[in-house]
């Protein structure tokens, strides 16, 4: 691992030299690829020059251990740099795993009412509230894509885009079925009623990412539908588009231009056709979306949203946490963080096998 390391010194070191250089913005999409892949190799630089720093330490008290006037001061450096050393050392053996080269990508989320009837509806609108609280908590922007509400405003579906510096890096764990257990409006007698509600996440893909051949693709326009309000459209501004070879529909009804909602419906088409690919590459049984939502069944849930006794626990790592209104107001953070590190441990783990 520390020959590793010092060949990404190395090579941090090469691309500091080579972006000061007068030629180096020639090439602007060059002078790019190189600069991130600069920032990408910064922290783990800077935790090995850290490391380093940490190894010199242990060996200075070390030596200064064998000297009797010396030895109760350098006992306690020797303590601190031997700890250092090995919190960086776990940090680096972190820093050096495979990153998902879709971590920066913006996210395409689709949010579906499960089961339940209007109950899992209103989930799904607690949801898109949820998320784009957190969203706004970050500084990323949403757009809507596609909002089908129901007559008490829940939501049936909803497909929007999060934009924003690591966005898939983050929302990636929220994909699956989330169960609501709490008492529904429409419910007289006070009995607590449990339902589902499905969330997918994809990375958003560009159209140059993935090959879509003109032929193989059917368009139709209609007119914005949905309770009323700003969701009814007087002309067929809305989009739907057919991907004939594999049976992908989606839809965009939210913009006021068919030019707009079009190329919006690509970007998502591109989005599940990329996800079909990768499917392929992993040998998979199901895709990604498959995988991730089921087939929105109680007994498939990844986390429960517990009104009652105010928890919220995500069965992957089990984990509870009592706060249920903070969450529900966008305060996912603590839960995500978790999720990252249980993630970052199995992959270490499977490294080391």
């Amino acid at each position: 691992m520390l020959k590793k390391l010092k060949a990404v010194e190395d090579r941090f070191e090469e691309l500091c030299v080579r972006s000061e250089q007068p030629d180096f913005y020639s090439d602007p999409r060059k002078a790019a690829a190189l600069l991130r892949e600069k920032t990408d190799l910064e922290p783990i630089v800077e935790a090995y020059r850290k490391y380093n720093t940490a190894c010199r330490d242990l060996e200075e008290a070390q030596e200064l251990m064998s000297d009797p006037e010396m030895r109760e001061l350098a006992q306690d450096t020797f303590r601190q740099a031997k700890e250092e050393k090995e919190r960086l050392f776990e940090t680096l053996q972190i820093l050096l795993l495979p990153k998902d080269p879709n971590d920066e990508k913006d996210v395409i989320m689709e949010i579906r009412g499960g089961v339940g009837g209007e109950e899992s509806a209103l989930f799904a609108h607690s949801l898109f509230r949820m998320y784009s609280m957190y969203a706004s908590s970050r500084g990323w922007k949403i757009e809507l894509m596609n909002y089908s509400e129901t007559e008490l405003g829940g939501v049936k579906e909803a497909d929007f885009i999060v934009s924003g510096k690591g966005a898939y890096s983050r929302l990636k764990y929220e994909s699956g079925v989330h169960r609501v257990q709490r008492v529904p409006e429409t419910e007289s007698g006070g009995r607590v009623h449990t339902s589902t509600a499905t969330v997918a996440v994809l990375p958003e893909m560009e159209e140059v990412d993935v090959v879509i051949r003109p032929e193989d693709i059917e368009m139709q326009v209609f007119r914005s539908s949905g309770a009323g309000g700003q969701h009814i459209n007087k002309t067929s501004s809305a989009v739907r588009l057919i991907h004939k070879p594999s049976g992908i529909v989606v839809a965009c009804q939210e913009e006021r231009s068919q030019v707009q909602n079009r190329e919006k419906c690509m970007r998502m088409l591109a989005s599940k056709l990329y996800e079909i690919e990768q499917e392929k590459l992993s040998s998979a049984v199901t895709g990604m979306r498959r995988s991730q939502v089921g087939t929105g069944m109680r007994n498939e849930r990844i986390r429960t949203y517990n009104f009652p006794q105010g928890r919220v626990t995500d069965h992957r790592i089990g984990l509870t946490l009592y706060k249920i209104d903070a969450v529900m107001d966008g305060a996912l953070d603590e839960i995500i963080d978790a999720l990252a590190t249980a993630d970052q441990a199995e992959k270490l783990k499977n490294a080391q096998a």
